[in-house]
């Protein structure tokens, strides 16, 4: 490996980390060297990644958390300085969505959307933040999406947070850069999970997802592994605000027959 993106010895805490790309970037940091603490609200998902990362030789703690109770991330953070005495990478992968056209869209699932994506987000980076701040050195990757930039039809409080999540990254950058602490996010296009292979493969909004899609396919969920781990290493050390789309074309593309 490039000695610069190597992790070994690296503590990173992972939020929304025991499930889809969450997960998978969790198990993709500790096969970078990383000691990786992967947590979320669910016990039985913590304990069976907690093995995995174990099985990769790397240590973990078994601590839930939930984003809307800033408590628990609280909590999280003083566990992990009690095992590990710091903490370099945080990344912020908890989110939900919820389609339906925007005329009908109860006030309560727009607020339930927006506490979980956006500022569920702002209250891991401020509680993880301000460890590093103190450290002077971190590094925060948060999840963006396609939505941050363009529209996709009925998914408006889905679109509300993630355009909010990428401006909150940016603001970070602009506040913590120079004290060391860098903020940038990663927008993943359109991967097949488990939760949307019908969705994807059965259905006109499917289609016309993969006929936007320039190279002709849906991303595999270990594809935005190596983005991840370049963000959080040396070898990015100059990389800050800034938004790292892996979407297979899908915002360059415009007419594609």
């Amino acid at each position: 490996m490039f000695p610069a993106l190597d992790l070994s010895g690296k503590v990173a805490v992972v939020i929304g980390g025991t499930s889809g790309i969450g997960k998978t970037l969790s198990l993709g940091l500790a096969d970078a060297g990383a000691n990786v603490v992967a947590t979320g609200r669910n016990a039985a998902n913590v304990e069976a990644v907690a093995r995995e990362i174990e099985a990769r030789g790397r240590h973990t703690l078994r601590v839930t958390t939930d984003t809307r109770d800033k408590g628990s991330l609280q909590r999280l953070l003083a566990a992990c300085l009690e095992r590990f005495e710091k903490v370099e990478i945080l990344l912020n992968c908890a989110g939900k969505i919820k389609r339906a056209p925007t005329l009908d869209f109860l006030e309560s699932d727009w607020n339930d959307i927006l506490d979980t994506n956006l500022t569920g987000t702002l209250r891991a980076c401020q509680v993880f933040g301000q460890h590093m701040l103190s450290r002077k050195s971190g590094r925060i990757i948060n999840i963006a999406s396609l939505n941050s930039f363009v529209a996709l039809h009925e998914v408006a409080a889905y679109a509300a947070s993630k355009a909010g999540v990428a401006a909150l990254t940016r603001a970070l950058a602009v506040e913590w850069s120079r004290h060391g602490v860098l903020t940038n996010a990663i927008a993943p296009g359109v991967f097949r999970t488990s939760l949307n292979a019908d969705l994807l493969d059965n259905t006109p909004r499917g289609n016309e997802l993969l006929m936007r899609t320039p190279m002709g396919r849906f991303g595999r969920l270990d594809e935005l592994v190596g983005a991840a781990v370049f963000l959080a290493s040396d070898s990015a050390s100059f990389v800050t605000g800034q938004i790292l789309v892996v979407d297979g074309g899908f915002l360059a593309s415009g007419v594609n027959q």
